[in-house]
């Protein structure tokens, strides 16, 4: 089995990119959001390390907001505790997908949190900051300060771009993505 790991800017397209591959995606934010409304585990550590946040289950993320933008250190802890159920959850899913010719990562701190295996294959996703600001301007739970945040804590994208072994130019049309992708999949085999 091939790892792929998607890298990318906040909003550069990595899961439509993911997506497109056309093979089993890991899907990390999609699995946090899945913690907060189902695991209780993750509650009760969330609760008692940011007790004035976190208080109703399944986790709201209002919560999770106030308690981010309230002290630079509450994301850390958030990160610490999320992160290590996401990669359990990581390692299940590539166990159960372990006789597919290629997994796709779509996590978001691949890299910052050194999920990926030198084996990986990286392909880094590279949209005009422009498009992607109107792009993320246009989802209904936007917040500039929050985004701030998560930037900070990401590596620039030069350094991911650099490390990746694939760049795709997403310029939000699926044609050249998927033409992209179909180029990336020839030359590994």
């Amino acid at each position: 089995m091939i790892r792929i790991g998607i890298l990318g800017d906040i909003g550069s397209g990595k899961s439509y990119v993911a997506r497109s591959f056309g093979y089993p995606v890991f899907d990390a934010d999609n699995e946090v959001s899945r913690l907060y409304k189902k695991d209780l585990k993750v509650f009760i550590e969330l609760k008692k390390s940011l007790p004035k946040f976190i208080y109703t289950f399944p986790i709201n993320k209002s919560e999770i907001t106030k308690a981010i933008l309230s002290n630079n250190s509450n994301l850390r802890k958030i990160i610490k505790i999320v992160h290590k159920e996401v990669r359990k959850k990581m390692n299940t899913f590539i166990k159960k997908n372990k006789r597919k010719k290629f997994v796709i990562l779509d996590i978001p701190l691949l890299l910052e949190n050194k999920i990926n295996n030198k084996k990986d294959i990286l392909v880094f996703v590279e949209s005009k900051k422009v498009e992607v600001l109107k792009k993320l301007k246009k989802r209904n739970n936007f917040n500039k300060k929050l985004y701030k945040k998560f930037r900070n804590i990401q590596l620039p994208p030069g350094y991911k771009k650099k490390k990746s072994n694939y760049i795709i130019k997403n310029d939000f049309t699926s044609k050249s993505a998927k033409r992209a992708i179909k180029n990336i999949l020839k030359q590994i085999n």
